[in-house]
C-alpha cells in the first residue's frame, strides 16, 4: 500500500471507507478476545495450575476477553461497520449527515482499542473484568484508569454516531422511502443509538466515578470509609442491560434482512415487528437491570417488580421472533453461507431465550446466578447469536463491499465447525453451572468432579476457533482473488444492491427516487 492510499483512508470522510476501518478494528478485537478465551479455558483444561500459576493473569485474560468481545468488538461491529456501510446504502443517501464527526467517532474507536491493547504491556495491567466491580477495582494494584479511559473513548464514539446517524435517517432519506419502507435494521439500529444516547453517559459516570474513588481520593463506592458498592452496580446495570439491546437490534435487524432475502419472502408483519417489536424494546429496556442484582440483597417489592418488567420485555422479543419465522413460512429458502449463520443464530437465540427465563426469576436466580448456568445463557442469546449474527451479515455484504464472492463451501464448513463448537461449550456450561460449578474461578479444586466437562469445553473451544479461523481467512482471500460480484448477486429487493459494486463515491450518481409501490421486501403477496 502506497502513502498515498494510506493518506486517504486515514483521512476518509466515506461512509463506506469508515465503515470498513471500523470492521478491521472490531475484528481485531475480536480475534484477541478469542485468544483470551482459548487462554481460560485452557487454564481450566486441569485442576490447579495449567498455563500460568498466578491468578491475575486469569483475572486480566477474564477482563480483556469480555471488555473486548462487547466494547471492541459486537458494539463496534453493528452501529459502527454495518451501520456506516448499510444505512446509508439503504436509505438512498450520498453518505452521512456529518461526514467529519464519523471519521473522528472511528479514530476514538481506535484510540479505545490501543488503549485496551496498553494491557499487555504495561506492568500494572486492568484485572477487574469488564464489568469494574468496586471495591475491588478501587484497592487493586491493576490500573483501572485504562479500563476507565478505554471505555470512556469507546462511549464518546458511539455517542457521535448515535448523533450521526439519528439526524441521516431523519433528514436523508431519498425521495419516496417513508418511515414504513425503511429496512428492519434502519429501524432496528436507530433504536439501538436511542438507547446509546440515553444510557452511555451513566456508564460514563460510573467508571469515572471509580477512578476519582482510586486515584483521587473521593468516597463513592468504598465500603470500608462509608461508600455504597450497590450504587455502582446499579449505574453499571443500568447501562448494560440496555447495551444488550444495543447488541441485540442491530444483529436482530441483519438477520431480517438475510431472511427476507434468502426466503424470498416479505417481512412477516412488518409493523408489528417495528412498532410491537422494536418498540417495545426501547421502552422496556430501562426498567429491567434489577435482575443482575437479585442476589445483592434489596427490598423484595423491587425484586418482583422488575421479575414481572423482566418476563414482560420477553413479549416484543417475542414479536420480533414470531417475525422471523412468518417470514420463512412458505419461502423458497436458498441455504448460502449468510442463510445458515441466520438459522443458526435463531436456534441459538431460542436456547439462550429459553434458558434465560428461569434466570428472571427471583427463587431460581438465587441459586444460579453465581454458576456457569449464567456464563452458558449469557453466551448462547448474546456473544455467540451476536456473532453469528455478525459473521452471517459480513458474508451478505461481503458482494457489494468487496466487489467478489467468498469460497460457498469453505464458509459452510467454517460454519459447521463454529455451530458444533459453541454448543459443546456452552450446553456443558450451563449443565454444570445447573449441578453447582461457580463462575469466575481460576482454580476449581474443590469442584474436581467437573475436569472432565472443563477438558471437553476446551475441545469445543479449539473446534470454534477452526470455524473462525476458517471464516477470516475466507474472507481475505475472497476479497483479493475472489470471483468478480454482479451488483446484485442475492437478487435482492433491497435499495444499496442498486449501486455499483462496489459502491463509487458518492453511491449514486444522483439521489435515487424510488416509485410510490417499491418495498425492500417486495419479493411476493403478503
Amino acid at each position: 500500500m502506497n502513502t498515498t492510499v494510506l493518506k486517504e483512508w486515514i483521512f476518509t470522510t466515506d461512509h463506506k471507507r469508515v465503515g470498513v476501518l471500523y470492521l478491521i478494528g472490531s475484528m481485531a478485537a475480536f480475534a484477541v478476545a478469542g485468544i483470551m478465551a482459548m487462554l481460560i479455558r485452557l487454564e481450566l483444561s486441569a485442576v490447579g495450575p495449567t498455563i500460568t500459576d498466578n491468578p491475575t493473569d486469569y483475572n486480566t485474560w477474564l477482563y480483556f476477553h469480555g471488555a473486548a468481545m462487547i466494547l471492541g468488538f459486537q458494539i463496534p461491529a453493528l452501529t459502527g461497520f454495518f451501520a456506516n456501510y448499510m444505512i446509508p446504502l439503504m436509505i438512498g443517501a450520498k453518505d452521512v449527515a456529518f461526514p467529519r464527526v464519523n471519521a473522528l467517532s472511528v479514530w476514538l474507536f481506535y484510540a479505545g482499542i490501543v488503549v485496551a491493547l496498553f494491557t499487555f504491556f504495561i506492568p500494572d495491567p486492568p484485572d477487574i473484568m469488564w464489568t469494574g466491580y468496586p471495591p475491588y477495582s478501587i484497592i487493586t494494584h491493576g490500573n483501572t484508569a485504562f479500563y476507565t479511559f478505554a471505555v470512556l473513548l469507546l462511549g464518546f464514539a458511539s455517542i457521535l454516531g448515535g448523533v450521526n446517524f439519528l439526524t441521516t435517517v431523519a433528514y436523508m432519506r431519498a425521495p419516496g422511502i417513508g418511515w414504513n419502507k425503511l429496512n428492519i435494521f434502519v429501524w432496528a439500529t436507530l433504536a439501538a443509538f436511542v438507547l446509546q444516547l440515553i444510557f452511555v453517559p451513566v456508564l460514563g459516570t460510573a467508571v469515572t466515578m471509580i477512578t476519582f474513588d482510586k486515584y483521587l481520593g473521593t468516597n463513592f463506592f468504598n465500603p470500608g470509609i462509608g461508600g455504597d458498592v450497590l450504587t455502582y452496580q446499579n449505574l453499571f446495570w443500568f447501562y448494560s442491560h440496555p447495551a444488550v439491546y444495543v447488541i441485540f437490534l442491530p444483529f436482530i435487524g441483519i438477520i431480517y434482512e438475510i431472511v427476507a432475502t434468502f426466503a424470498r419472502n416479505r417481512i412477516f408483519n412488518y409493523k408489528m415487528v417495528v412498532y410491537g417489536g422494536i418498540g417495545g424494546i426501547v421502552l422496556l429496556s430501562g426498567v429491567v437491570w434489577i435482575h443482575h442484582l437479585y442476589v445483592t440483597g434489596m427490598a423484595d417489592w423491587l425484586r418482583i417488580g422488575q421479575m414481572v418488567t423482566t418476563l414482560l420485555i420477553s413479549v416484543p422479543v417475542g414479536f420480533m421472533v414470531i417475525g422471523l419465522v412468518g417470514t420463512l413460512y412458505r419461502g423458497a429458502i436458498s441455504f448460502e453461507t449468510p442463510m445458515l449463520y441466520a438459522l443458526g443464530f435463531m436456534f441459538l437465540f431460542l436456547i439462550g431465550g429459553l434458558t434465560g427465563i428461569p434466570l428472571a426469576l427471583t427463587a431460581l436466580t438465587v441459586n444460579l446466578s453465581e454458576t456457569y448456568y449464567v456464563v452458558g445463557h449469557f453466551h448462547y442469546v448474546m456473544a455467540v447469536a451476536g456473532t453469528f449474527a455478525i459473521f452471517g451479515g459480513v458474508y451478505y455484504i461481503f458482494p457489494k463491499m468487496t466487489g467478489r464472492m467468498y469460497n460457498e463451501f469453505v464458509g459452510k464448513l467454517a460454519f459447521w465447525f463454529a455451530f458444533i463448537g459453541v454448543n459443546i461449550v456452552f450446553w456443558t456450561m450451563m449443565d454444570i453451572g445447573v449441578e453447582g460449578m461457580p463462575r469466575r474461578y481460576y482454580d476449581y479444586a474443590h469442584f474436581s468432579q467437573f475436569e472432565w466437562d472443563h477438558q471437553v469445553m476446551t475441545v469445543g473451544a479449539a473446534i470454534i476457533g477452526i470455524g473462525f479461523a476458517l471464516t477470516i481467512i475466507n474472507w481475505i482471500y475472497g476479497a483479493i482473488k475472489g470471483e468478480k460480484a454482479s451488483d446484485n448477486p442475492w437478487r435482492s429487493q433491497s435499495l444499496e444492491w442498486t449501486t455499483a459494486t462496489p459502491p463509487p463515491p458518492g453511491n449514486w450518481p444522483e439521489v435515487p427516487v424510488v416509485a410510490k409501490s417499491w418495498d425492500p421486501y417486495a419479493y411476493g403477496k403478503q
